[in-house]
């Protein structure tokens, strides 16, 4: 191989690594508040955060969970990136008949014990509402966002998430809305070091 040539790769190379560390350069450490109009953190709320240029749906290697056991959907409330596949594993002695017949995505998984061997997927962005045929008291959500960029929130109404710096579209949403509903959405200035606190009408 020539110098000029070993010199074009090391050239290359080297663009291709300074360009990454600069992208991991402008994520940090964004803590988000959700409070209502009392003041009070807002649990069980998912927080997505949509960053123009970011990919819309799921890599390939994604995966998620929603697991039953204790005769309940764990987590009550899963948030997925579109297109993610969704295992449903159950860990309780009972068989359990999960579906859903929201619009985002209806399928049902017959009596089951176990972890089905085929995995759901999550391919329109809205929330699907899980139950299961057997156990009426079971109830879960799936709530499919287009951002890689979703957490939901804790007892205390936070979530954290690593985000560059900007303004960016914010959805909110939580169970009490509804699945038809699509959440509340705010703008966010992230990148400024402090919690940024966003208030809804819960």
């Amino acid at each position: 191989m020539s110098t000029a040539a070993r010199t074009a790769i090391l050239t290359t190379a080297l663009s291709a690594a300074l360009s990454a560390a600069s992208l991991g350069a402008q994520a940090a450490p964004q803590a988000i508040l959700v409070t209502n109009e009392a003041g009070q953190p807002v649990a069980q709320a998912a927080v997505s955060v949509y960053v123009k240029g970011t990919r819309a749906t799921a890599s390939a290697n994604a995966t998620a969970n929603m697991a039953q056991k204790g005769r309940a959907f764990q987590p009550t409330l899963l948030v997925v990136q579109t297109g993610t596949p969704v295992l449903f594993p159950n860990f309780d002695t009972v068989r359990h008949h999960v579906y859903s017949f929201s619009p985002t995505k209806k399928f049902e998984i017959k009596l089951y014990a176990g972890t089905p061997s085929a995995p759901v997927v999550f391919d329109k962005a809205g929330t699907a509402t899980m139950g299961c045929n057997i156990h009426d008291q079971m109830l879960g959500y799936i709530h499919v966002v287009d951002t890689p960029y979703f957490s939901v929130t804790g007892s205390d109404g936070q979530v954290n998430l690593d985000l560059p710096a900007g303004e960016h579209r914010v959805q909110i949403w939580w169970p009490a809305l509804g699945e038809t509903n699509p959440g509340v959405e705010q703008m966010l200035k992230a990148g400024g070091g402090q919690a940024v606190m966003l208030r809804v009408k819960s």
